[in-house]
């Protein structure tokens, strides 16, 4: 089949690169930019522009809901097979305020919140009320402006902080901080409803271990497929017919607080493919991704997913991340050593391309072909066992086979902290059955 890929921020590279081993024609359409215009060369085909593929493709992918959207719901009424956002249901996730009323509207609570647009006004709203909050932008923002303050004072000085450096740029939420334990639920969407399979997941979303540092989005996670979900039966199956009413077709997430009481607070919605979530998905999926991905869009899709295995992926970057756009530090052209045929499996290129490296060979060292970076978010690798912990041990023994030069680094705590976590929420009834570690007999 002829599959276009339109991603707008260089997320789906690997997507491209499983469908193409898969033997589908692909073209990878990538917005670009200066920091991400090398992203994919040498590896798929590149487009320029996505607008002359759209009739030539068989299935048109969306990797993103920020760009475009007005374009393929065009395509869409035109009869072209599309899996992504709808102008609709992206906004669930863009703007906060409007997500946060689809879940209200189908009698599922959310943590208290009130909408800004003036730093003053969220400035005294946060004295006069003197409780911790949580800062959420809407749209496509500076990911930095998510913050979970510590205090009101905290909360007053990042506003002041963000005022003083014009970070504003559009509105923001003010939501109430609600303590418990973070969880997730997603499940892939097509015109039969939900795919009777629910994508259970746990994000770490700090740079640095223990949760410290600058939130870069993810640096990991911990994911399984379950045929029951407590979670998913609170927080997404009320939603089934707004979706579809909605258009939207691909995978659908909400990521929820668990606190004490076992009640699930919504905090907001992924209307796209994760990253690096779906290339975690990806070491549990069997079977061809382009004709699943056709019947999920036909409303036909059978279950093409490993079930209640755990699967644990980790971002390998490079310095300067997640700051190398503003540094300028140079990030293209740095080799992966290791890339062994065993390991391929289990490796997802995000920032990477081909290019030319010193390689050891039987009569020396030459400058050979091999993959290279093309940025600072470099690739995610991926293991997939019973416990938790078999998964931690199995991903963490793949990254260190291989060598990158400059300094690569990577969280190595991804899904520790479900060892304190998990008995928590099962003593509530969700994540039934998931075990961090084989019980010692």
């Amino acid at each position: 089949m002829r599959c276009l890929l339109i991603d707008p921020n260089a997320n789906g590279l690997d997507l491209a690169l499983r469908i193409q081993k898969d033997g589908h024609h692909v073209k990878l359409f990538i917005r670009k930019t200066p920091k991400n215009q090398w992203v994919g060369q040498g590896l798929v085909q590149i487009v320029d522009e996505f607008k002359p593929w759209l009739r030539w493709a068989d299935i048109v992918i969306l990797t993103d809901n920020t760009f475009y959207l007005r374009d393929i719901d065009a395509h869409r009424q035109e009869d072209g097979i599309v899996i992504g956002s709808t102008q609709e249901s992206a906004a669930w996730e863009l703007d906060r305020e409007v997500g946060q009323k689809v879940l209200t509207d189908h009698g599922i609570e959310v943590p208290a919140y009130k909408v800004f647009s003036d730093y003053d006004k969220a400035i005294s709203y946060v004295k006069k009320e003197d409780r911790r909050f949580v800062s959420k932008p809407s749209g496509d923002a500076d990911k930095a402006l998510s913050y979970v303050a510590d205090s009101p004072a905290d909360m007053v000085y990042m506003l002041q902080r963000w005022k003083q450096l014009g970070k504003l740029k559009g509105e923001f939420i003010l939501q109430e901080f609600i303590a418990g334990c973070e969880m997730a639920v997603g499940a892939y969407f097509g015109p039969g409803g939900f795919q009777p399979t629910w994508c259970e997941n746990f994000e770490f979303k700090k740079l640095m271990n223990g949760d410290m540092g600058v939130a870069t989005g993810e640096q990991g996670s911990v994911v399984r497929f379950v045929n029951k979900s407590k979670l998913a039966d609170k927080v997404l199956k009320p939603l089934e017919g707004a979706i579809a009413a909605s258009g939207h077709t691909g995978y659908v997430d909400v990521n929820c607080i668990i606190d004490e009481h076992g009640q699930p607070w919504p905090l907001e919605f992924t209307m796209r493919f994760g990253w690096p979530t779906t290339n975690i998905q990806d070491a549990l999926h069997g079977g061809d991704h382009v004709e699943w991905l056709m019947d999920l869009a036909k409303g036909t899709a059978e279950n093409n997913w490993e079930m209640d295995t755990l699967a644990i992926g980790v971002v390998l970057s490079i310095p300067d991340y997640p700051y190398s756009h503003i540094t300028r530090k140079e990030v293209v052209g740095v080799p992966v050593y290791g890339m062994k045929p065993d390991l391929l499996p289990h490796i997802h290129p995000c920032e990477m391309k081909m290019g030319e490296a010193p390689i050891q060979v039987l009569k020396g060292i030459h400058n050979c072909p091999c993959m290279v970076t093309a940025g600072d978010y470099v690739l995610v690798m991926t293991a997939a066992a019973e416990t938790v912990q078999q998964s931690r041990e199995m991903v963490y023994r793949r990254l260190g086979r291989l060598s990158v030069p400059n300094s690569p680094q990577w969280r190595t705590d991804i899904g520790r902290r479900l060892a304190r976590q998990l008995p928590e929420i099962q003593s509530h009834g969700y994540a039934t059955g998931m075990q961090y570690s084989v019980p010692s007999s």
